[in-house]
């Protein structure tokens, strides 16, 4: 048998908007082009990246859906596709009911602890009695 080199399978990923989300140069990128839309150029500009590096985050946002590239004379201008950030709302809406209800919960839960108690505290009640010392001989 012949030695053979390991070939390198590409696997294709789905992106979507959590990828995009998870790095901070893209969120930046997000935010910059949020109110306007800006040719690649200035985009690359506001980093101290390389442009292929802003490139590739630009790649990644475009697959994701959240910037499209629009083509104007000799530029290329990012803009905001923000509507697909309602999946990330949604996912975390969730989560956000949950936590509202468990702790909704834990009020109703301590504030019956707390009337228990407040009405421990003012029943009358033998009054307690300490025990004495044992002094040693």
């Amino acid at each position: 048998m012949r030695n053979r080199s390991v070939t390198q399978i590409k696997l294709v990923m789905r992106r979507d908007v959590f990828q995009a989300i998870a790095d901070p140069t893209r969120r930046e990128i997000i935010s910059l082009i949020a109110h306007r839309s800006l040719h690649l150029n200035s985009v690359a500009e506001k980093f101290d990246v390389s442009r292929p590096a802003i490139s590739k985050h630009i790649k990644i946002l475009t697959e994701c859906g959240l910037i499209t590239i629009k083509q104007h004379g000799r530029h290329r201008y990012c803009e905001a596709r923000l509507e697909k950030l309602n999946e990330i709302s949604n996912w975390v809406e969730q989560y956000r009911k949950f936590w509202t209800q468990k702790l909704d919960a834990l009020e109703t839960y301590l504030e019956e602890l707390q009337n228990k108690q407040n009405k421990q505290n003012q029943k009358p009640g033998k009054p307690v009695l300490k025990k004495k010392k044992k002094t040693e001989k």
